[in-house]
């Protein structure tokens, strides 16, 4: 069997999520830059005409774009391999998988695109390879600065609010260092759903941008061997004595992992309530787009609070498609699991996370995230 084309890049924060699925899941891939004259006339159409990446390609010339809808399609061949089934650990995978794709934009942006003097040419170089041509350096540098300029202050990182946005990810790095010290993966000895989704902004941006992989290397190497980890096709687990591939037993959270959920509590709860709240404004200030009109990536401004900032950023629709799943897994299950449930999000802050919710479901057509 040929293998699937995955139209990314090494630099691209949600390439990272498909990126480390397939090669875990012992998929044959081999990964190009969308920037092909094949991408273009023969992807792209397929993709809903949005050059998002990561998308991948069969020989049989189908296609999917979108990380989450790559992983659905293989975990439904493979038996829902990474999938864990016990309450406690489906649920934790699932809210990792909203964290890794809508909860940690702000550190991603901010070490990025504030940094120059260590990332500039370093992104320099990565952003010439999605475009051909003969000026791909004058695009590549047009992007940065739109992304600097633009981008950037409407994901919440402004200048205000970048002593905040850094003494976070500092204890991020801390409580996530004080975990992978002791499990070589999330859920134990083997990679979950959860595990690929904070593969995007732990390795895309925060793992090989010159600026935080250094604070990664310095402050939480044992993070960062989880990114090496989850990076290659063997376990990689040498330095651990138990190799059992293999969630914990008994549906065990391990406190370290409460801890961490409690500390990306502070800034996501808060955020995701306001971002509910201007995305249902906007449904009802739009009460008749037609059934599968495409979802904007942002619906406007939202406004919230951790501690004394104030940080403003884009609602965006996709993190209550991605929350729905956590709250159809929830509703789903027995009384008494779904008692253990709300124990162990009450420890961690996050129980509200089963109340959010938008007026109006998101689902997929043509490649594309659209109104139901």
């Amino acid at each position: 069997m040929e293998p699937v084309v995955l139209y990314g890049a090494p630099f691209s924060l949600f390439t990272g999520r498909a990126r480390s699925y397939l090669i875990k899941a012992g998929i044959d891939y081999r990964e190009e830059p969308h920037a092909s004259e094949h991408f273009y006339e023969s992807v792209l159409p397929k993709a809903g005409n949005r050059r998002g990446i990561p998308t991948i390609e069969f020989s049989n010339g189908d296609v999917i774009r979108d990380g989450v809808a790559i992983i659905d399609h293989f975990e439904a061949l493979n038996g829902d391999n990474f999938s864990p089934r016990t309450p406690k650990q489906s649920i934790v995978s699932l809210i990792l998988d909203v964290i890794g794709a809508e909860g940690m934009l702000r550190p991603c942006m901010h070490y990025r695109w504030n940094f120059d003097n260590d990332n500039e040419e370093f992104l320099l170089f990565h952003f010439q390879t999605i475009y051909n041509g003969e000026n791909v350096e004058q695009a590549a540098r047009e992007r940065m600065a739109l992304i600097k300029e633009v981008v950037n202050p409407a994901w919440g990182v402004s200048p205000e609010n970048h002593g905040f946005i850094e003494a976070h990810h500092y204890m991020t790095l801390r409580k996530l260092n004080a975990h992978f010290a002791q499990y070589p993966f999330f859920l134990g000895g083997k990679p979950s759903r959860g595990d690929f989704g904070m593969m995007a902004p732990l390795y895309g941006h925060l793992g090989r941008d010159p600026a935080p992989l250094a604070l990664m290397q310095k402050y939480a190497v044992r993070l960062f061997r989880w990114t090496e980890r989850m990076n290659r096709p063997e376990p990689d687990v040498g330095e651990f004595a138990n190799k059992a591939a293999a969630y914990l037993p008994d549906d065990y959270i391990p406190e370290t992992l409460i801890e961490v959920l409690a500390h990306f509590a502070t800034d996501f709860v808060p955020e995701s309530r306001a971002a509910c709240a201007r995305v249902n404004q906007w449904l009802a200030e739009n009460p008749d787009v037609p059934t599968g009109t495409e979802v904007d990536r942002g619906l406007g401004p939202c406004h919230f609070t951790v501690g004394d900032n104030t940080i403003s950023t884009e609602a965006q629709p996709f993190r209550f498609y991605l929350l729905k799943r956590v709250q159809d897994a929830f509703a789903a299950m027995a009384e008494n699991d779904q008692t253990e449930v709300v124990n162990m999000l009450n420890a961690c802050g996050m129980t509200e996370l089963l109340e959010l919710k938008i007026s109006r479901d998101i689902g997929r057509a043509n490649n594309l995230e659209v109104w139901i």
